[in-house]
């Protein structure tokens, strides 16, 4: 009886929580964000502790961001195996733990020599990226240029558009826009023009509705804009509002990066 309980919830973990190629679904979709909204009050109560604007991460994270993104890129493309730790949620646990420990560790070191935490930070990324960066055997230069090129061509409407809007001219809120479109850009390529599918519920749906990748630009751009709006409008706590914000733009870039490196590794 008890193996038979176990066995059921092995299933029903590796079925509908752990990503192993069966696609996100309603379940997991839900557990996952739920899962990120805890993981956001606690950091927001760590960056209050050790004093810390989470919008100085901006530059220092994104060594963190290439590892867990190509890490999932090369278990995707059979470089590296599939495993538990290398792939949803396991991989992004291990980045998240990984990004942590080097922030606390570097505010450490900070106020013991006032050397810039940030430095520390970087530099331990960047140092974890090249494994991964040595084991990327290959680069689809077209759909690498599809990707940036097709990015930057819409987010040039909108730094052209910064200073003539109010929400915008903050630097921030600019910056998380372009991720975000960053991650549009490689879907719409991967999608449209490569033999990829979309693997998130309302995207996917979207997706299959209007025939087109394209119609994540039109989404990405709606929904950000309007979160930006209410984090400015309606949150007047620092901390919290730039959390929100760099975890906006973490998702955008962590998502856009893992597409764009598994599409140029693969084709």
């Amino acid at each position: 009886m008890l193996l038979d309980l176990q066995s059921q919830v092995y299933e029903f973990v590796t079925t509908h929580l752990i990503y192993f190629g069966q696609g996100y679904n309603i379940f997991n979709t839900l557990v996952f964000g739920l899962v990120l909204g805890i993981v956001i009050i606690l950091l927001i109560k760590m960056f209050r502790y050790i004093k810390k604007d989470p919008k100085e991460l901006i530059i220092p994270v994104i060594p963190f961001i290439f590892f867990g993104s190509s890490t999932r890129a090369l278990v995707d493309n059979g470089i590296y195996p599939l495993s538990y730790l290398l792939i949803t949620p396991g991989i992004y646990i291990i980045t998240g733990l990984a990004t942590i420990i080097t922030l606390l560790v570097s505010v450490y070191i900070e106020k013991k020599t006032n050397l810039d935490y940030r430095y520390l930070i970087i530099l331990v990324g960047v140092l974890i990226c090249i494994p991964n960066i040595l084991n990327i055997n290959q680069i689809n230069l077209v759909a690498l240029a599809q990707v940036l090129g097709s990015w930057a061509l819409v987010s040039s409407v909108f730094i052209l558009l910064r200073n003539k809007w109010d929400l915008l001219k903050d630097k921030f809120n600019l910056s998380v826009l372009i991720a975000q479109l960053f991650d549009a850009s490689a879907t719409f390529v991967a999608i449209d023009f490569y033999p990829y599918m979309e693997q998130h519920v309302l995207p996917n749906a979207l997706i299959g509705l209007t025939g087109t990748a394209l119609v994540m630009f039109p989404l990405k751009i709606a929904v950000i804009l309007l979160a930006l709006y209410v984090i400015d409008r309606y949150i007047e706590d620092k901390t919290i509002k730039n959390m929100l914000k760099l975890a906006i733009l973490i998702l955008g870039i962590s998502t856009g990066l893992r597409d764009l490196l598994s599409l140029i590794m693969g084709t």
